[in-house]
């Protein structure tokens, strides 16, 4: 690589077309002068300049030098000028979070891109292990989880909780809830299953359900595709526990039970970055709505 402070030297000598202007202007002697023309021709492999008396004549090799620290310089100063733009309505801005996250989060960023065209989203759905090792390595900026970070790279912001939900067939309103009943008529399963029943039958706080053993339900069914979940549900079919968008968000809602536990039962929501990242202003935006959603289901 040419050394970029001969190349200055050489493009403000051409342009000037005279030594001791040049080193007057670079405030440098004129010995340093040409000190860095020689090292640059000798870098180049060949003579940048003809001198004449006091005088000199570019060489076509020289020429083509010039024109090289001509765009090196226009193109640095587009690299720094690029550095100091940061437009809070333009850019990507790559996010990740679960699949009943993305249920409100995903026309949330498209809405925000309507209104901002030069604002582009990217949204990974993933579980919470490959959204912290993907904000961890750099690839996604900003992410959802529901299990705080454990590792020193990736700061946690805890922004809200999420309802979880027992779902049942409407008919399951005529019955009394048991773990007897619920383990009669099986689990609808999907990736989430097990650990949001877990987490469910810890914080429900009904001793009807405190004998109901997740490991031994039979599954009647099993769907990981977050919109297909309800389905054998609202024809009749077993049992699941979802975060209460994903029910929301649902065409079969009115076919389904959703059961009324003696304590509500949430999942913990975790905004995670890179640790000593700061990104660009047109995050802050996504944050504040991610935020502003999360405090109006409370």
């Amino acid at each position: 690589m040419l050394n970029p402070a001969w190349l200055k030297t050489f493009k403000t000598l051409v342009e000037i077309g005279h030594f001791t202007q040049t080193a007057e202007t670079l405030f440098m002697t004129q010995p340093g002068v040409s000190q860095h023309i020689k090292k640059l021709e000798n870098a180049c492999g060949y003579a940048l300049i003809k001198r004449i008396n006091k005088s000199f004549e570019v060489t076509e090799q020289g020429k083509r030098v010039y024109d090289y620290a001509v765009k090196t310089q226009l193109q640095q100063s587009d690299l720094l000028e690029s550095l100091s733009f940061d437009n809070p309505f333009a850019g990507t801005c790559k996010v990740s979070c679960s699949g009943t996250t993305a249920l409100w989060l995903y026309p949330m960023l498209i809405e925000l891109q309507t209104e901002h065209p030069e604002l582009h989203t990217q949204l990974e759905v993933a579980p919470n292990q490959r959204i912290l090792e993907s904000v961890a390595a750099g690839h996604t900026d900003l992410g959802i989880v529901t299990d705080k970070a454990m590792t020193s790279n990736v700061v946690s912001e805890h922004i809200g909780e999420e309802p979880l939900c027992l779902v049942l067939p409407s008919a399951a309103k005529k019955e009394t809830l048991t773990a007897e009943y619920l383990a009669s008529i099986g689990l609808v399963s999907h990736p989430d299953a097990l650990h949001y029943l877990r987490l469910y039958l810890g914080r429900c706080q009904d001793d009807a359900l405190t004998n109901l053993n997740p490991e031994s339900l039979k599954i009647v069914s099993y769907i990981n595709q977050l919109n297909q979940i309800l389905l054998p549900i609202s024809e009749g079919l077993g049992f699941t526990v979802l975060p209460q968008s994903a029910i929301a968000a649902s065409p079969l809602v009115k076919k389904l039970y959703v059961y009324q536990q003696k304590a509500n039962v949430s999942e913990t929501l975790y905004l995670i970055k890179k640790q000593h990242r700061e990104l660009p202003t047109r995050y802050t935006n996504i944050e504040q709505r991610i935020r502003q959603h999360v405090e109006n289901k409370r």
